[in-house]
């Protein structure tokens, strides 16, 4: 794994690296080869404590925690649990589908860098003001898989296109916990 540490108001040691290079290269065990792909660390430091946020972009998954704690080496600790507990979660569900569907085993895809492009820009229309824009690759997946990326993620709407259909679909999160899904 390709390892992008970047500290906010901190200055990234070679302690501080070894140490988040090591924790996170445990995440290794739970590939068949040892990753190709970048991973992005973010740590910050701020008046209630320091913070880890960690990107892992996959073939099909985006890996990603985030934890504050008052302690970086114990912070690193708590986003790794996290990290393994996103695989494992989503390792079972892959493997138990590939089963009802008759496929081999074991089926995990290998990281890859995604073509994600984060793009900042700020653009004024009447009251309207677009601050960030993004582009990413929407990749053939069902609704159950977008629901469970959506989770992964944090996010209240996942944007993807149906596995089954080919058209441009979006999962989201309704006031009352369900989730409900946009077809085009």
């Amino acid at each position: 794994m390709n390892y992008n540490i970047r500290g906010e108001n901190i200055e990234v040691t070679n302690a501080i690296r070894e140490y988040v290079e090591k924790k996170i290269g445990k995440l290794e065990r739970y590939f068949d080869t040892t990753p190709t792909s970048d991973v992005n660390v973010n740590l910050s430091v701020h008046n209630d404590g320091q913070r880890i946020e960690v990107t892992i972009p996959m073939t099909d998954l985006l890996l990603r925690a985030e934890v504050g704690h008052a302690d970086l080496y114990a912070a690193t600790d708590l986003v790794v649990d996290k990290l393994e507990r996103q695989i494992r979660k989503y390792k079972t569900k892959v493997n138990r589908k590939a089963r009802q569907a008759g496929a081999p085993k074991h089926v995990f895809a290998e990281l890859e860098r995604e073509a994600a492009v984060a793009v900042n820009e700020e653009a004024e229309e009447e009251d309207i003001q677009i601050v960030k824009k993004k582009r990413f690759d929407l990749k053939p997946m069902d609704e159950e898989e977008a629901v469970l990326q959506m989770d992964m993620l944090g996010h209240n709407f996942f944007v993807f296109e149906n596995a089954e259909t080919g058209e441009t679909n979006v999962v989201y999160k309704r006031n009352d916990g369900k989730y409900g899904l946009i077809e085009t």
